[in-house]
């Protein structure tokens, strides 16, 4: 028993540094944040009320929720082939996979998204190269619209989800496949009926980690929305650094703090957090 306790409290000295600074770090802020929510400008619940009922707000969380929900069955579908062919691929294969995983994380987000409005604006490289075939004749508008956010949005999440997939992917044991093909399964089948439900936690840690980055997105979408298409994080910049409107800016941060939290919590009722990745 004193051991036990021992160790347990080792733990706890081991994990005080960290917990101190992420408690510096996110919780004293958060609680400031929470402060203005219900003292500015003036005391009370008046800015979760104006949150519950100003049509502007209510349309950005619906097109953040139906963005982020559409980035992430794209994300988690494209990173799940790509994540096969890395771990269950030939050797060549792994390694352009495993290059074309890696990459995108030595080049920035800001330049991502501009590269994207370079291939696809009006006179961009895309348009211009249809054009030039003759395919159409006037350009596809396929940037400033939620079409180009969510472009660039998976391109970026896309090896976010690629790593827990790689870990449920690498504990399968593969003599329940061998089984499957033993018992005369197609191998269409085989995945589809074993490999794919075997993989699930991993499937659902992507799908939590990309739902939760694109509720929070700033960048991409303000570049390649262009203003048209508002996210939850870009309305609460404009709040408070252009309207100034500070408390409805930090009650729509708690909002969507509380909804993200909540949203966790509900995911970890069901499934473990360890096998998530």
């Amino acid at each position: 028993m004193k051991a036990y306790l021992s160790d347990r409290m080792g733990a706890a000295l081991l994990m005080a540094p960290l917990l101190l600074f992420l408690g510096a770090a996110y919780a004293w802020p958060f609680f400031g944040v929470v402060n203005w929510s219900f003292t500015l400008p003036e005391p009370g619940l008046g800015q979760y009320g104006t949150l519950l009922s100003d049509p502007l707000v209510q349309s950005v969380f619906v097109r953040t929720l139906r963005i982020a929900a559409i980035v992430t069955i794209v994300s988690v579908a494209a990173a799940y082939a790509i994540t096969v062919v890395w771990v269950r691929g030939t050797p060549a294969q792994r390694v352009i996979a495993e290059f074309c995983i890696l990459v995108p994380f030595w080049i920035s987000v800001l330049t991502r998204a501009f590269g994207w409005v370079a291939l696809l604006s009006n006179r961009g490289l895309f348009n211009t190269w249809l054009q030039a075939i003759g395919f159409i004749s006037e350009p596809l508008t396929l940037v400033r619209n939620e079409f180009g956010v969510i472009v660039g949005m998976t391109h970026f999440l896309i090896p976010f989800a690629v790593f827990p997939l790689a870990s449920s992917m690498r504990s399968l044991d593969d003599r329940v496949l061998l089984a499957a093909r033993g018992l005369g399964s197609s191998r269409m089948r085989t995945f589809w009926s074993v490999f794919v439900p075997m993989t699930r936690s991993g499937i659902i840690g992507s799908a939590l980690i990309v739902f939760v980055f694109s509720l929070g997105f700033f960048v991409t979408p303000a570049i390649l929305g262009g203003g048209r298409s508002v996210m939850v994080a870009e309305l609460i910049y404009l709040r408070i650094f252009q309207s100034p409107d500070w408390g409805l800016g930090a009650a729509i941060s708690v909002v969507l703090v509380l909804f993200v939290g909540a949203l966790m919590a509900l995911v970890f009722r069901y499934v473990r957090p360890k096998q998530l990745i």
